[in-house]
């Protein structure tokens, strides 16, 4: 090997065509209103885009090949003032904490809506989202774009209380009619959890204790008890069947057992007694026979 080729810088690795030029394409579609992205090389792509663009960024993606809807949801980000259901309540609660962090590719409110949506001829998908509005908490529906994200908005308004405007059909799936709050907003109190702490972090009910064989009678144990040379018992330790019969009539008391003393049946044609009886001598020949 030369030495041109052995002090050579290595190869930068290869990019993402394919998702870089997703971006160039929204970019043109969507000019400024395209606020951030963060793409993962050969892995996945995110992008956030202003509020009054959501709609048209749907158009767009739709316009691009991506035609198959994934899923539509939405998240809080203010920290729950009530902790973790999982922290242990006989702790100190730790300190966590309270500003509002968006996560991937940013964000500037405390809700946010995200979209999936997949190209299948390209076998790409991508994550779309958005800032909600404090005080509206509204935004544009896909419902005209992508006819799957009917049910998707319909959950997210009952969970978070975020307003599809132009959706057809707002009404609850789960909860009834009257009921008050939000479930999902991280200030709403999970009553459930403040009356029984998370399972596994505090004394429970034990499960019932299942009853375990011997250890002599486990499977693939060490050097089995009384483990037969044929290995006539698999290899658990435990005698044949005919040694357990003989082991039970061992135990048998002598009141129990059947009387030995008493003659077995006779035959009425007496062909037994006559195979039984000994063969009778026969007589001395006599002299000179």
């Amino acid at each position: 090997m030369s030495d041109a080729t052995t002090d050579a810088e290595p190869q930068a690795l290869p990019g993402d065509g394919l998702r870089e030029g997703i971006v160039d394409d929204l970019r043109r579609h969507l000019g400024e209103a395209l606020v951030d992205t963060e793409l993962r090389p050969n892995d996945d792509l995110w992008v956030r885009v202003t509020t009054d663009a959501w709609k048209a960024t749907g158009d767009a993606l739709y316009a691009m090949g991506f035609e198959y809807f994934c899923f539509l949801s939405a998240i809080d980000w203010m920290p729950s003032p009530y902790g973790r259901g999982e922290d242990d309540p006989t702790e100190p609660p730790p300190e966590r904490p309270t500003e509002i962090r968006q996560g991937v590719a940013g964000g500037a409110t405390r809700f946010q809506v995200f979209a999936r949506v997949t190209d299948i001829h390209r076998h790409v998908g991508v994550t779309i989202k958005v800032d909600i509005p404090d005080d509206t908490l509204a935004i544009e529906s896909w419902f005209t774009v992508y006819a799957g994200a009917n049910w998707h908005e319909r959950e997210t308004h009952e969970m978070f209380g975020i307003v599809f405007t132009g959706h057809p059909d707002l009404r609850n799936m789960y909860l009834p009619t009257e009921f008050e709050g939000y479930p999902l907003r991280k200030d709403f109190p999970l009553l459930a959890r403040m009356v029984k702490p998370w399972p596994g972090i505090v004394d429970v009910e034990p499960m019932p204790a299942e009853e375990q064989l011997p250890q002599d009678e486990v499977v693939g144990s060490e050097n089995p008890v009384d483990a037969t040379p044929d290995q006539a018992d698999g290899g658990l330790g435990v005698p044949p069947a005919e040694d357990l019969a003989d082991e039970a009539a061992e135990k048998i008391s002598p009141g129990e057992a059947p009387n030995s003393s008493t003659p077995p049946e006779q035959d009425p044609t007496g062909q037994e007694e006559q195979d039984a009886a000994p063969p009778a001598a026969a007589p001395d020949a006599e002299p000179g026979a």
